[in-house]
C-alpha cells in the first residue's frame, strides 16, 4: 500500500541581475518577519547557554548550542543581505569555533563580548521589525568597535594583520529599506497577513470618511479567509480539553443509570451532543496541522538564491507537499532542512560543466519528498551530485580522533560520522557552510523530536538523507484491535492485508520462529500476546487473526484475538519513563474513554528479528 503523491519540478534558472536588487530574498516581507521571529528564538537560548556558560566554562554542551545559534543567524542574515547581522554573527562565530577546538579558554570577557554581540543583534531585529510596520529607515548601528572587540579575542589581543575596514553597520538594514520603502507597493505591509488588529490612528467608524464604493470593497475583502497568530501551548490545551470532553460525553453515553429506560427525547439529545462533539474533536485535532508544503516552498526560495550564487543549475522536485504535520514537527524541522539543502547545494552538487564531463545533465536533481511509511513520518532529502567520499570522510575521522587508526567501520557507520559535532571535510570556511555544524543541527533536531536520521550515498551519484520521526502529535488513521482484555491501534496505512488463517498454514522454523503461508509467501509470525506479557483469549492461530504489515521493506504478521474497528486518534506521549519501550510510539484515548497503545511496527518487528 504505498502512497502515491503528486510531483512539482520547480526549475532554477539564471536570473540577470536586476536594477533593483540582485537579492528577490532581501525584499520579501514574509520572509524577513520568519527572519526576526526565529532569531530572536536563537538569542534568547543563546543568552541562556551564556549565563549556564558562565558558571560552568568547561560546559562543551552549551558552547556548541551557542555557536549553533550564530551560525544559523548568520546563514539567514547572508541570504536577507544584512551585512550588519551576518558580520558580527560571523565574528562571533569564529571565537566559539577557537573556544570549542580548545584553542580559545572561556573567561568572563569572553562572555562579556558575546553578550555584547547578542544585544547588539537584537537591536538590529527591532530596528527591522520597526522598518517593517512604519516603512521607515532603520537607525544606523556602529558595528566596527564591537567587531574590533571581537577580533581581538580570535587574535590574542596581538594585531598580526591590519584589519580590513567593515562596511557599514546598516548597509544591509538601508538596502532593506529602501526595497520596502513606502514609494514601492507594499500593500498591507503593516499590519501582516495573520493580524485583525487595527491601528489606533483609524477612525472609530471607518465606514463615515470612506467613500460607497471603497466601503463595499472593503466588506468584500473581510469575506475572504482570516487566520490569527495563536500561541501552540493553547492550542495543545484546547486540544487536551477536547479529549477530556470526548470522554466525559462518552461516560455520559454509556452510564449504566442511562441503560434503562432511556426515553426518546434523552437519546435524541445525546445523539445530538455525539455529533456535536465529533465534530468539535475533529476541527481541534485540524487545527494544528499543517501541510508540509509551506516549509517545501521556502526551502524552495533558498535553493534558487544558493543556486545562483554559486553558478549552479538546480531542479527542485517537490514530492508529498500536501502531507500534513503538527506544526510543532515543522517549525522544528526548518532548520534541519536548511541545513540538508545547504550542504547538498555547497558540497553535494557539482558545476555545470563537470557534470557534463561526468555525463551527467547539467541542471542538477534536488528532491524534497514527505510521506507516511511504516508508522512513521518520512522525509527524504536527496541529490543527484557527487556522493560521499568515503575515504575523505574516514581520514578526517581519523585526523580529529574520532575513531582510532584501523577501526573496520561499515560505510553506513562511516557515513554517520559527519553528524559529530565539528566534522566537515570542506576545504574552505563560507559564508553557508564548511564549519560542521550543520548535520550536527540536523541530528539534534531530529533526536529532539525522538526521530532518527539515516545517510546513504554512492559515489558519483549522490546521496540521500532520510528522517523517520514518530507518530507523536500526529493525527493518524488506526486499527483498533484487542488482545485479551487490552487493547492496541495499529496504524492503518501499515497493513497490507487481514486473514483468518488455516490450521496448516503455520509452521515452525527451527521449533523456534513461526511462519504463516500468505499467498504462496511465507512471513515471520509476532504474537502480540507474547511481546507485551499479556493473556490472549485464543492461543491457535487459527482461532486468531494475522494481520500482514511491512517494516523497512520486509513483510511480517501481527496475530491479534479480534478486530474492533478503525478510528482517527491523536498521538499522545507516555512520558519520559515509558518513552523508550520497543514497539510502542505512544497512546490514545479511544472513544470509550481507554487508553490505547500505539504500536511501533518497526519496533516490534526489530526486536523480534534480533532475537
Amino acid at each position: 500500500m504505498s502512497q502515491q503523491s503528486d510531483q512539482k519540478t520547480i526549475a532554477v534558472q539564471e536570473r540577470p541581475v536586476g536594477a533593483v536588487s540582485a537579492n528577490p530574498l532581501a525584499g520579501d516581507p514574509e520572509l524577513l518577519s520568519d527572519f526576526i521571529l526565529e532569531s530572536k528564538e536563537h538569542l534568547t537560548s543563546i543568552e541562556l547557554q551564556l549565563l549556564t556558560l558562565d558558571q560552568d566554562p568547561g560546559n562543551a554542551d552549551a558552547i556548541h548550542a551557542i555557536f549553533r545559534g550564530f551560525h544559523t543567524i548568520k546563514g539567514m542574515a547572508g541570504f536577507l543581505d544584512l551585512d550588519a547581522v551576518r558580520e558580527v554573527s560571523h565574528e562571533v562565530e569564529t571565537v566559539l569555533d577557537l573556544a570549542r577546538n580548545g584553542t580559545l579558554p572561556i573567561t568572563a570577557s569572553v562572555i562579556d563580548r558575546i553578550l555584547e554581540s547578542k544585544d547588539y543583534l537584537n537591536r538590529c531585529l527591532t530596528e527591522l521589525e520597526s522598518m517593517l510596520e512604519t516603512g521607515k529607515a532603520p537607525t544606523a548601528f556602529d558595528n566596527a568597535a564591537l567587531i574590533e572587540a571581537i577580533r581581538s579575542l580570535s587574535e590574542g589581543g596581538a594585531k598580526t594583520k591590519t584589519p580590513v575596514p567593515p562596511e557599514p553597520a546598516t548597509e544591509g538594514l538601508a538596502e532593506l529599506a529602501r526595497e520596502l520603502s513606502p514609494s514601492e507597493p507594499e500593500p498591507e505591509l503593516a499590519a501582516g497577513p495573520c493580524t485583525e488588529i487595527q491601528p489606533e490612528n483609524q477612525p472609530e467608524n471607518p465606514a463615515a470618511t470612506e467613500s460607497p464604493e471603497v466601503a463595499k470593497a472593503t466588506e468584500a475583502k473581510s469575506g475572504g479567509a482570516r487566520s490569527i497568530k495563536v500561541d501552540t501551548g493553547k492550542l495543545d490545551y484546547l486540544v487536551d480539553m477536547v479529549g477530556e470532553m470526548v470522554i466525559a460525553q462518552s461516560l455520559v453515553k454509556h452510564d449504566p443509570d442511562l441503560a434503562t429506560g432511556l426515553k426518546p427525547r434523552l437519546a435524541r439529545n445525546l445523539s445530538q451532543l455525539a455529533r456535536i462533539t465529533d465534530d468539535v474533536q475533529r476541527t481541534a485535532m485540524s487545527m494544528r496541522m499543517i501541510p508540509i508544503g509551506q516549509l517545501f516552498q521556502k526551502t524552495g526560495r533558498l535553493v534558487r538564491d544558493l543556486s545562483r550564487k554559486y553558478g549552479k543549475q538546480v531542479d527542485l522536485v517537490l514530492e508529498g507537499e500536501d502531507t500534513e504535520l503538527d506544526r510543532n514537527i515543522v517549525e522544528e524541522l526548518a532548520d534541519p532542512l536548511m541545513h540538508m539543502v545547504r550542504n547538498a547545494i555547497d558540497h553535494g552538487i557539482e558545476m555545470p560543466e563537470d557534470r557534463v564531463r561526468a555525463g551527467k545533465p547539467a541542471a542538477a536533481r534536488l528532491t524534497l519528498k514527505a510521506g507516511h511509511q511504516a508508522g512513521h513520518i518520512v522525509i527524504q532529502v536527496s541529490d543527484d551530485g557527487r556522493g560521499l567520499d568515503r575515504e575523505k570522510i574516514l581520514r578526517k575521522a581519523i585526523e580529529k580522533k574520532l575513531i582510532p587508526p584501523g577501526a573496520g567501520l561499515s560505510d553506513n557507520e562511516i557515513f554517520n560520522l559527519i553528524f559529530q559535532p565539528g566534522f566537515s571535510t570542506a576545504e574552505k570556511v563560507t559564508d553557508v557552510s564548511g564549519r560542521g555544524v550543520g548535520m550536527d543541527v540536523v541530528r539534534k533536531q531530529v533526536q529532539k523530536l525522538r526521530g532518527r536520521v539515516d545517510v546513504s550515498s554512492t559515489r558519483g551519484q549522490g546521496t540521500s538523507f532520510l528522517m523517520k520521526l514518530p507518530l507523536t502529535l500526529a493525527i493518524i488513521d488506526g486499527l483498533v484491535v484487542g488482545v485479551g482484555k487490552h487493547r492496541y491501534i495499529v496504524p492503518i496505512f501499515a497493513v497490507r492485508e487481514m486473514l483468518k488463517p488455516a490450521e496448516d498454514a503455520i509452521s515452525t522454523v527451527q521449533g523456534v520462529h513461526e511462519m504463516a503461508m500468505v499467498r504462496g509467501a511465507l512471513l515471520p509470525v509476532i504474537r502480540l500476546h507474547q511481546r507485551f506479557n499479556v493473556t490472549p483469549r485464543f492461543e491457535k492461530p487459527s482461532e486468531s487473526l494475522l494481520i500482514v504489515s511491512e517494516s523497512g521493506g520486509r513483510q511480517f504478521c501481527l496475530m491479534v484475538d479480534e478486530l474492533i474497528g478503525k478510528q482517527e486518534v491523536v498521538i499522545k506521549s507516555l512520558g519520559e519513563t515509558m518513552r523508550n519501550i520497543p514497539g510502542v510510539a505512544g497512546g490514545a484515548i479511544l472513544g470509550d474513554g481507554r487508553v490505547g497503545l500505539i504500536l511501533d511496527l518497526e519496533g516490534l518487528f526489530g526486536a523480534n528479528h534480533s532475537e
